[in-house]
């Protein structure tokens, strides 16, 4: 008889007790048993947020070694890999091992069915047996392992029109081109900051969707790289690389892109701090702005916005909305240049 388990996970948290597991500081990671509302994943693949990795990477001074031992400690001391310093996760490909005996016949899942798990690793039960191989460029960790995933938690069935691992370098974000799709209007200037990285590619993509004809997509790029690339897509209608911490200089460029009218909506996808000045001043009083960076600081910008009397709506990003699964390898198969990228970068 499996042991009752709570819908949100709560039955997995070690310390402090009463909290959910994200921001628990320690989570039970034993496998042996599962509870009845849990599913067990045989881990094949860690996709690491990309703010958690860039810090893992430069504290490990480059070094893939230091960067699986600074991993390893991470989740022997939480039972899950949420970086201390970005307190972001990330998330898993693997396979089905064991479903709860209550989930049984509630799920579409079976025994041997591969999935991504599209909620944080700051949140799931982790164990890494080995990490077998790490692939800095695109921030994923192979490994022997074995994670849960709770009776609440989401994923995506791997779709058998294209490999695993371009489906989970899109999958890792697809929160903000389906948000995009949510917020862009016809006739819309959008503005995307960290617009040639993973997440960006595809919500210019998105953008130029439905913005349309009438509208503007804006592409800010960090390398010439990158800028290069993006140029190459041809999703938007202006592309410029600058450095994101520098409001002023960019904000100029802005402006004279625009005419001075400035942008309806700004999507901040970096994952460098202090990039939060560069989105509001960008961005109209009556603008929005979506921060989808976990290097965002709610101070920064909720202060920020103040100094400088803007008077627009931020939205704090939320990896999770309603078919973002579907809506964002849907841009996978619409776009061949978009899918030709992803796959020479990722998979």
């Amino acid at each position: 008889m499996q042991k009752k388990g709570n819908k949100y996970g709560t039955h997995r948290v070690i310390e402090p007790k009463g909290v959910l597991p994200q921001p628990a500081n320690k989570l039970d990671n034993n496998m042996d048993e599962i509870y009845d509302n849990e599913i067990l994943i045989d881990v094949h693949t860690l996709n690491i947020d990309s703010a958690s990795f860039t810090q893992i990477e430069e504290q490990a001074g480059g070094d893939k070694a230091k960067i699986a031992e600074i991993m390893l400690d991470i989740v022997e001391k939480q039972g899950k890999h949420r970086n201390p310093v970005t307190g972001s996760g990330g998330m898993l490909l693997g396979t089905v091992e064991k479903i709860g005996d209550v989930l049984k016949g509630k799920t579409d899942l079976k025994t041997g069915d591969k999935i991504a798990t599209l909620v944080s690793l700051s949140l799931t039960p982790l164990r890494i047996d080995r990490i077998k191989e790490i692939r800095s460029d695109v921030d994923q960790v192979d490994i022997d392992g074995k994670a849960i995933l709770f009776e609440s938690g989401i994923y995506a069935k791997i779709p058998d029109d294209m490999p695993e691992k371009l489906a989970l370098s899109a999958l890792d974000v697809a929160g903000a081109p389906a948000q995009t799709a949510k917020l862009v209007k016809p006739g819309d200037t959008v503005l995307i900051i960290g617009a040639g990285g993973k997440s960006g590619m595809l919500c210019c993509y998105e953008a130029k969707k439905r913005a349309g004809v009438t509208g503007k997509v804006i592409g800010l790029c960090h390398s010439q790289k990158s800028t290069e690339r993006l140029q190459k897509l041809n999703f938007c209608d202006h592309v410029f690389s600058a450095d994101a911490t520098q409001p002023v200089p960019v904000l100029e460029e802005i402006e004279r892109i625009t005419g001075g009218q400035l942008c309806d909506i700004t999507i901040n996808n970096v994952n460098i701090n202090d990039t939060e000045m560069t989105s509001i001043l960008c961005t109209k009083d009556t603008g929005l702005v979506y921060f989808f960076s976990m290097a965002t600081s709610f101070t920064k910008a909720a202060l920020g916005a103040e100094g400088v009397g803007s008077d627009v709506t931020m939205i704090v990003g939320n990896g999770y909305t309603k078919g973002h699964a579907e809506i964002t390898l849907q841009e996978l198969r619409e776009s061949e240049a978009l899918r030709k990228v992803f796959t020479e970068l990722y998979a």
